[in-house]
């Protein structure tokens, strides 16, 4: 019930005001154009969704139906409006083999439980981590996933064997199909100069797929994939014993698919988000994709997440509103209760094409000019991030690039702890140790080295003023050189501590924190503590 509670609220706070306001705000003219962008969307995720559900080895109605499905919830209640989710290839290299070995009742079983995973994450508000993704992480993230769709449309030039595998295409059909490729994406690029009352990708498949149909053109069509036609997606609970060992089965795969969808979903509401000028609601987009894929695991679906190609072909059609993504979910219905006929007409070619164009929009080309200006780690990592993605899948991509970011950046702020030292103004005479940097685990052993215990006064000062302690390295580090102090029978004491040292500090049972002087910067200015504080004596 408190789950239950809490997503109600989630919803009607975010999810009502954002839909009322949006829809307030319409016209007729720009209602025409997110229904068209729609359309044009639909048409996108025929092949796509029939394309994904075989490699899952599962029937096209099953990624025909996860399209629908998490299309339209994803499209009412996610974190981004123009952002487009359905069935992707990132989640379906992952269950081909669950369906091999325990069978499509399984797979839904999981797609249940993957969407509840990724409510509680929404629910947590975790999704706000996706900001410590970096920016050049985010460009080889772009890149690789071009190059994955790229590849991905080279399966449209092949043809079944007599044995079942896949071969080029005869000379002459290759060069029928490139040609119409090319047909399209000229189209797509010359429209905008003509008109803008329809969006150029569906101008180009609406031209392409007349001159097929007219001129009997022998090239590759959409129902040659598979008939599109069938029925609503039928309830049900998912056939598997309600056992520990059914959940041993399915909890690693969910939590895999959660992963992965999360992160794909993320990324790309922060990239639509740029392109858009929209900011925020990765927790809602978290709880929006958990509620999608919890239901398609009880329609017969296979689930789905964000999908970037068909992303930019919505944004860049004019979709920014929830109704753009709503009407090319109620199209894709259409296309399988009503249309499939039409829809099983329109040659791969011109899906092809838009796909091409999705490719040379979504590839940073920028990121090539500015490799050699930018510090080589971050070029490193973008090419290792694009190299991954295409290698391996996207959410091992982006754990990737993040790991060696973190490392690239501890070793880099390591190099910066360093201490200026000089007589302190006190009766002694006192040695100063002035640190600058910040001081954690990768500093921490840098840190020590600074002092010359033997040679120093009776009395020595760590001022921290241009200094922060972040964690228990750095008490460590500190308990160490206060020991070594002691050890020599000198004194040590510590300033400039902030509030949040004191803290860390205190938390460790090492230092009694004492009145802060310093309110207004949030200081501690001149606190002093013996070596018998860190070190334990007396």
């Amino acid at each position: 019930m408190a789950l239950q509670s809490l997503l109600a609220q989630f919803a009607q706070r975010q999810t009502y005001n954002d839909l009322s306001k949006r829809w307030r705000d319409l016209d007729i003219a720009q209602v025409r154009v997110e229904l068209l962008a729609g359309l044009t969307v639909a048409l996108a995720l025929v092949p796509e969704a029939v394309a994904f559900a075989f490699v899952a080895g599962v029937e096209p109605l099953v990624g025909l139906y996860a399209a629908f499905i998490v299309g339209l919830i994803t499209a009412v209640f996610g974190g981004r409006p123009g952002m487009i989710s359905g069935a992707t290839g990132a989640l379906a290299v992952v269950m081909v083999a669950l369906v091999a070995q325990h069978g499509v009742q399984y797979l839904f079983a999981t797609v249940v439980l993957m969407g509840v995973l990724q409510i509680l994450f929404g629910v947590l508000k975790l999704g706000k981590f996706i900001r410590l993704v970096p920016h050049p992480v985010m460009l080889g993230f772009v890149n690789g996933l071009a190059i994955v769709i790229f590849l991905a449309q080279l399966e449209q030039f092949q043809v079944k064997g007599p044995g079942g595998a896949k071969d080029w295409m005869p000379t002459w059909q290759f060069a029928l199909t490139l040609g119409l490729v090319a047909v399209t994406m000229a189209i797509i690029w010359a429209a905008p100069k003509v008109s803008s009352v329809v969006p150029a990708p569906l101008a180009a498949i609406g031209i392409v797929a007349l001159l097929v149909i007219v001129f009997g053109i022998p090239v590759p069509r959409v129902g040659d994939m598979a008939s599109v036609k069938g029925g609503l997606p039928p309830f049900g609970v998912p056939d598997v014993p309600l056992t520990l060992e059914t959940l041993k089965i399915i909890l690693p795969y969910a939590v895999i698919l959660a992963a992965i969808g999360l992160i794909e979903s993320l990324l790309t509401l922060n990239l639509v988000g740029e392109m858009t000028g929209q900011r925020g609601g990765a927790s809602k987009e978290c709880v929006a994709q958990g509620a999608a894929n919890t239901v398609t695991g009880f329609f017969g679906g296979m689930g789905g997440c964000a999908m970037i190609g068909q992303s930019m072909i919505n944004v860049k059609s004019g979709g920014r509103t929830r109704l753009s993504g709503i009407s090319a979910a109620l199209f894709l219905l259409l296309f399988i209760l009503v249309a499939s006929p039409i829809i099983e007409q329109i040659p791969l070619a011109a899906l092809v094409g838009v796909m091409f164009m999705v490719v040379i929009g979504t590839f940073a080309w920028r990121s090539l000019t500015i490799l050699r200006k930018i510090p080589r780690s971050d070029a490193f990592v973008i090419i290792l991030v694009t190299a991954v993605t295409v290698a391996s899948d996207l959410a091992v991509a982006v754990v990737v690039g993040v790991i060696v970011s973190s490392l690239v950046y501890a070793w880099d702020a390591a190099s910066h702890i360093r201490a200026n030292v000089k007589l302190a103004n006190t009766v002694g005479g006192a040695k100063l140790y002035e640190i600058e940097g910040p001081l954690f685990f990768a500093s921490a052993s840098g840190f020590v080295e600074l002092f010359d215990v033997d040679s120093d006064p009776n009395s020595v000062i760590l001022d921290f003023k241009r200094s922060r302690v972040v964690d228990q390295s750095a008490l460590q580090a500190i308990e160490t050189v206060a020991g070594k102090y002691e050890a020599a029978g000198k004194s040590v004491q510590l300033r400039h501590l902030s509030r949040d040292c004191h803290a860390l500090l205190a938390n460790a049972g090492q230092l009694i924190v004492e009145e802060d002087d310093d309110p207004d910067y949030g200081l501690a200015v001149d606190y002093g503590v013996r070596t018998d504080r860190l070190g334990g004596a007396h």
